[in-house]
Order: structure tokens, then sequence, then C-alpha cells
């Protein structure tokens, strides 16, 4: 697969990382001449290159990357050759907070520099790529001589993130926010419209909530109250984390400032609300999807962050084994039927749904979506967000696709019985039709239909292939270390066919995975294909037991025996398979 080499090529750059650590004398010549004397490009990459360049302005080693003709981290390792100067591996570094202090965080993010430590009088700085003028700017800033070392643009980047946090001024942000009540008098339980005015620190608080949330690639913000404190959690990587603990007396001065930015009613605190608003974040636009909720304590408040720009996977790139995914791109190029991805919420299933549209979109097809919400926009695609509010709603919209002259129609979710039971006539009557259904599995999903009242017939003639679907978290690769699993975690593996096994791994946790021993998801997937013998059982109305055992015999692998299979290749933990796969 594309992504196993990728991840190759990325482990045999870094093993390089560490020969390069001592200073050498700098390359004489010119930088295209040393990538193709290192045979890192040819000549005709180097000249496509250079042509790019000279159209775009940019530099010649970002043009490589933008090509494809070298990768990043290969760049690094090149400048430091280049210019004579020690790689920096800012993954496991620590950085001092005294050098920290002596760069501001726009300085460092103009310039793609991150300083490291204090020499004696001397700042140590990684920087992208070193010139004499750089280092005159660094020393003028923090008045100290600056010594260079070489990272890559996405470390340095990774590191801004991780060291110069959003929200590290908050506590300033709340005692200002104290006194300005204060002066007024007013209770906190009813903030006036002046406390969420546009230069009043709760804005500024909110602000760097969502800023941090984005920097942290959290897909979730939870705004949570209590008796004491109100608790700001993250859910990064599928695992709230906590992140800050907050005076009771700002929490209602958030939600209202939050209810504000999404256009909701602020003087109604009982009901719940949903809302949408879009925010520019570190140069991003972003869509933040907005849910209120009365507790005893007050209201929470929940974000949904949607990064749009962040491209959309490709289905190789779902991490799917090779003879899963070549037999699932069989079937999604098929005239009509059905597919469906099923799992629980945040399994993954809407980036399943799109990285198939994307497989199966071409110009003689009308691709047509109905969604809630409309999560990556699609230039070539024609879809369509549901409005209850105007009477559009998942049934009454795929009612009027049909009548669009459609070829390929993504259904959001099945979530009803209209919605479903039109979903599974026009797979029968000539279209493809892609949907998502929360269930456990594949073969729960087929009883799913069958509970809703679709008839076990039309299952069985419109379904072709369900695929089950989980993430898990993969351990991080900078903190990966041998461990001895409990003997609990060790029977769990032997029952789900691992294969022998004497060293299993799991994270310490580092600052590239934020201390979790987690850093990304990788999917895992089931997928149940709809042969002539599932078909008869399903219009026997079989177990789902029965249809399970059939399935595994014609050659299906649970979402157990991948993530197992995950364990035994050292990409995850026994425990994270048992926290997100256990009853399978």
């Amino acid at each position: 697969m594309a992504l196993k080499k990728k991840n190759r090529a990325r482990t045999d750059v870094d093993a390089q990382l560490g020969e390069l650590e001592k200073v050498r004398p700098p390359y004489e010549g010119r930088f295209g001449e040393l990538l193709t004397e290192t045979k890192r490009i040819n000549e005709s990459q180097l000249n496509e290159a250079i042509t790019a360049q000279q159209q775009s302005g940019n530099k010649l080693g970002q043009e490589l990357v933008r090509l494809g003709h070298l990768e990043s981290r290969e760049l690094t390792i090149a400048m430091a050759e280049f210019f004579g100067l020690p790689l920096v591996n800012l993954h496991v570094v620590d950085i001092d907070e005294r050098a920290r202090g002596l760069v501001t965080e726009v300085l460092s993010r103009r310039h793609h520099v991150m300083p490291i430590r204090l020499d004696g009088q001397n700042l140590v700085v990684a920087v992208a790529e070193p010139s004499d003028e750089l280092r005159d700017v660094l020393t003028r800033a923090s008045g100290h001589p600056v010594e260079v070392m070489i990272a890559s643009l996405e470390d340095i980047q990774w590191a801004i993130d991780n060291n110069y946090r959003a929200i590290s001024a908050v506590d300033d942000l709340v005692e200002a926010f104290r006194v300005v009540e204060d002066s007024r008098r007013q209770p906190a339980e009813s903030p006036s419209l002046d406390a969420v005015a546009d230069d009043a620190p709760v804005v500024q608080v909110v602000d760097r909530i969502l800023t941090q949330a984005l920097r942290d690639r959290a897909s979730d913000v939870h705004i949570e109250p209590s008796h004491d404190k109100v608790r700001i959690r993250f859910r990064i990587d599928g695992a709230l984390k906590e992140i800050l603990e907050l005076p009771v007396s700002i929490g209602p001065g958030l939600v209202s400032r939050i209810k504000i930015m999404a256009e909701m009613n602020i003087v109604e605190r009982r009901r719940p609300q949903d809302g949408q608003l879009t925010v520019m974040i570190d140069g991003k636009e972003v869509d933040v999807r907005v849910s209120t909720l009365a507790t005893i304590m007050g209201e929470k408040c929940v974000m949904r962050i949607l990064d749009k720009t962040r491209s959309v996977l490709k289905l190789g790139d779902l991490g799917m084994p090779d003879d899963t995914h070549a037999t699932f791109s069989k079937i999604v190029r098929a005239p009509f039927g059905m597919v469906l991805c099923a799992g629980p919420t945040g399994s993954g299933k809407t980036t399943t749904l799109y990285a198939t549209v994307s497989e199966v979109n071409n110009p003689r097809l009308n691709v047509m979506t109905i969604e809630d919400p409309v999560e990556y926009v699609f230039p070539a695609i024609n879809q369509i967000q549901t409005n209850e509010q105007a009477g559009l709603t998942f049934a009454t919209g795929l009612k009027s696709i049909l009548r669009q002259d459609p070829d390929v129609i993504l259904v959001g979710e099945v979530r009803d019985v209209e919605t479903t039971r039109v979903a599974v006539q026009s797979a029968l009557t000539g279209h493809f039709v892609i949907s998502s259904m929360h269930a456990t599995d594949s073969v729960s999903a087929l009883h799913r239909l069958l509970d809703m009242g679709i008839e076990s017939f039309l299952v069985a003639s419109s379904v072709l292939a369900v695929v089950g679907q989980r993430l898990l978290r993969r351990v991080c690769s900078s903190c990966k270390t041998p461990y001895q699993p409990t003997d609990e975690e060790l029977l769990f593996y032997e029952e789900g066919g691992g294969a022998p096994k004497d060293v299993f791994y799991h994270g310490t946790g580092c600052n590239f995975c934020s201390h979790t021993g987690f850093q990304d998801r990788i999917g895992i997937y089931e997928l149940l294909v709809m042969t002539p013998e599932i078909r008869r059982l399903v219009v026997g109305w079989a177990t789902q037991e029965e249809l399970r055992a059939l399935a595994v015999k014609q050659g299906m692998r649970t979402l157990r025996q991948e993530a197992i299979n995950l364990v035994t290749q050292d990409v995850t933990s026994i425990d994270e398979v048992i926290r997100s796969v256990y009853t399978l």
C-alpha cells in the first residue's frame, strides 16, 4: 500500500537524522548540484523544479517537495549537509522556557524558527532554512548571539503549536473578566450582553480555546459546568483530555459568547439548541458546529471542529488491508445497489463515505449527496444540506434527488424508516446508494434494517456490502517502548487469534504525543459482502451469530481480528483494542 511505503520511507529518513548531529563543512556548490550528486533527484526533476520556482517565486526545496520529487525530511537532511549545520529532532528535545521567552510567537511563526535552549549566552534555535539575515533578526530580538540548528518545516510548526500555547494567558484574561464583573456589580449567573462584547476578556478566552483546539488536532471541545468550576476538555484522537479549569463565574459568559457567534438564542437557556459558525484560526477557515444543553449545573456546550483545509482521504489511504481494499473498490463501481458504512459515533464513517465518493466520481456521472451537515465541499459534486425548518429532511431530500436524474447518491445517514425505505427503493431502481448507519458491526447493520421494518427480501436484493469500522489510536513512534502486558491482556490477545509474540509495545508519553502515548489513528474494517448464501440467510431471518459465522467462513475478517493484527504489527496496543472493540 502507498501508506505503508510512505511510513517505511519516513522511518529510513528518521534513521539518518542521528548521522548528522555534528557540524560538517558546508557544501561547495549550488543546492541543486548537491541534490543531484547525492542522487536524491535527477536532472530532469531539478530542471522542472527550477522552472516552477521562476514562476512561483518559492524556494527550490519547496517546489521539489510540492512536485513530489523529494520528501520533506530528505530536504531537511540535504539542507543540513549544504549549510554544514547540525540537525535537531524537536519531537524528543525539551524546550527551555527561558529560551522560548526570548522569541515571541509572532516572530517564531513569521520566520519558522523555534528557540530550544540557552547555551551559556548563546541562544540555540531550530530553523527550516538559515540565513545571515535571519540570524541578525533573532539576535536583535532576543539580545543574545544565535546558534542555528536545522529541523524540518513541519516539525518546527508542530513545536510552535505545542510550546506557544494559545491558552497560556487565559489566567490573566479570567482575572480581567473578574475585574469587569466586580465593577458592574452584577451576579455571575446573568452576565449582560456587554460582558460578551468584542473587546471583553471572555471573547479572547473563547478565541484562545478554539485556537488551541485546532492546534491540538481536537475534534470536539467540551465546556462543562460544575458547582465550583468550569471544565474544558478536548477530544483528541477519540479520547477526551482535560485542558483547562476555569472559575464557575465565567461559564455563562463563555456559552453566551459562543451562542452569539453561532447566531443562537442567548436568552433561552432551558431548551437544547444547535448552531454553526465559521472562524479563521491561524489563517485557516474552520467550521464549528455548536450544541448546548441545560444540565443541573448550568448550560453545557460542545463544539465540533471541522477543518476545511484538511484534505479528504482517498480510498487507498484509509488503511484497509490490500485484499479488503481491492474487493471494496470493485463493489463501489457497481451501477446500482446499496453500500452501507456501519459503526458508532466517531468511528470514521463519514471519512469512508467521502473517500468512496471520491473513488466513484467522474464527469460521466451525476453524483448527488444529502448530508447533515456538509462537512467537506467537493467542487464537482451536487451537495445538499438538510434543513428541517424548511422541511428538507433526509427523506424529503432523497425523494427530490430521485427527480434530478442521479447516478450515485450519498445519504449522510439512514436513521429513520422513511429515509431507509426510500434509499432501498433507490438502490433497486437503478441507482448506486452509499450511506452510513449507527450499528456495532456489519452484521448488526443488516438486522437494524430488518428491525426498521424493511422486508428481508428487499434487504437481500438491494444491499451489496456492509463495511463495519472503528478507529484505533496508533502507538506514538517517538516514545514507543517494550512492556509486559497483563495476564488479562495476553489472554485477550491469544483468544483473538494473535500470532505468538515475545515483545509488545506501548507509548510512555512524550512531547510529540502530549504525553498520551498515542499519536494519530488508523481504521480497522470488516467487509461483509452479500454473497448468494448470505442473501438466503437474510431472507430467512437468520440470527446475527449465523450470519457472522457464514461470513467468516467465506473469508470475512472481523474487527477484532483486524485489531489484533495491528497489535502483532506493533501499530497499536492491546489495551487500546480492548477499549475500542472488546465486545466483538
